[in-house]
């Protein structure tokens, strides 16, 4: 088996290579803008909004696995968003037709139900509430719609995680775990909201179970269970750290919410981005609980969510791993 891994040399790419280069009779190729750190010898270096790059780099007949995205908070231009997800997915399906692949696993995201109701699966109503969802969405119609040209021979995997944490990984969830480490992180609001999260190793363990797939098109949440609220997630690090589970000072979302504002304000006349702007006080302070029809394929996370925290609480900020890479992603 051929696999090429479209963005693997990130954070999820490198932890699913790290899986399937233990499996036997299977070829494994990088095709990323950036270098491998990890796997460089597996790199073919290519861009998925150019065609061309990527008729070199995709094998014939291979299993294509689609992780590259534009997806910070923060992109300029906001073309990028279009240029990178939307664009790169045509260019991917063009080139698939030619190679006769038969098999994509496709990265989407939770984001494309925008704001959603607690509890949303897959029959979720499509409503995004930014240009990442929006071009995500965008994405998976272009790749179902390489799907239904034949139908009875190809496979589509749609695979749509809640935020995607881990060891090395520079994004929310560890800027929001160093906060607690750090001793300055500040509740906004009571804290009963809970978040959905997933486990950077038992996401890449879904990619790697899905791609004996038969024909036909699948969507799936990707969510470990169980969720937790920002109440037990802190309580949880400090109880990793040996300290209190008690959460003391809170500042009421409101005032949270005009703190952001203000932020926002500064950045428009600055030019300048800001770790606190009204769109993450909000994503914090909000209910983000999603459902996943995974438990009916027969699939198990290998590690709980409770020991995935633990593990990368102590990988970043108790352990010393200073001479390894990070990935900083959002």
């Amino acid at each position: 088996m051929h696999i090429d891994i479209i963005g693997g040399s990130g954070f999820i790419g490198t932890r699913l290579l790290k899986r399937l280069h233990q499996r036997e009779n299977v070829k494994l190729r990088i095709i990323d803008k950036a270098p491998s750190k990890a796997f460089p010898d597996l790199v073919e270096i290519g861009d998925v909004r150019s065609v061309e790059d990527m008729r070199r780099s995709i094998t014939d007949g291979s299993v294509i696995v689609n992780l590259a995205a534009e997806h910070r908070d923060d992109v300029r231009p906001l073309s990028l968003y279009d240029e990178v997800n939307v664009r790169g997915a045509e260019n991917i399906c063009e080139v698939a037709r030619d190679k006769e692949v038969k098999t994509i696993i496709f990265t989407s995201t939770v984001a494309v139900y925008g704001f959603a109701p607690v509890g949303t699966d897959e029959s979720g109503t499509i409503s995004p509430f930014n240009d990442y969802g929006r071009t995500k969405y965008e994405a998976e119609k272009i790749f179902s719609a390489w799907q239904a040209e034949k139908p009875d021979e190809r496979t589509l995997v749609i695979l749509r995680p809640t935020v995607v944490f881990g060891e090395q990984n520079r994004g929310n969830v560890y800027n929001l775990l160093r906060q607690i480490v750090s001793g300055r992180f500040v509740m906004v609001g009571n804290g009963e909201n809970r978040k959905s999260m997933a486990y950077v190793e038992n996401v890449a363990a879904f990619i790697e179970f899905c791609m004996d797939y038969q024909p036909g098109v699948y969507t799936y949440n990707f969510i470990d269970k169980p969720d937790f609220s920002m109440n037990s997630l802190v309580a949880t690090v400090n109880r990793i750290l040996g300290r209190s589970e008690k959460i003391g000072f809170r500042l009421p979302y409101a005032i949270g919410y005009f703190v952001g504002k203000g932020f926002d304000l500064v950045a428009a006349v600055t030019g300048k981005t800001f770790p606190i702007s009204s769109i993450r006080v909000k994503k914090f302070c909000s209910n983000s609980v999603y459902n996943t029809a995974i438990d009916s394929t027969g699939f198990r996370s290998p590690v709980f969510l409770s020991e995935a925290i633990e593990n990368t609480v102590r990988y970043e900020f108790i352990e010393s791993h200073e001479a390894e890479g990070v990935f900083h992603t959002e």
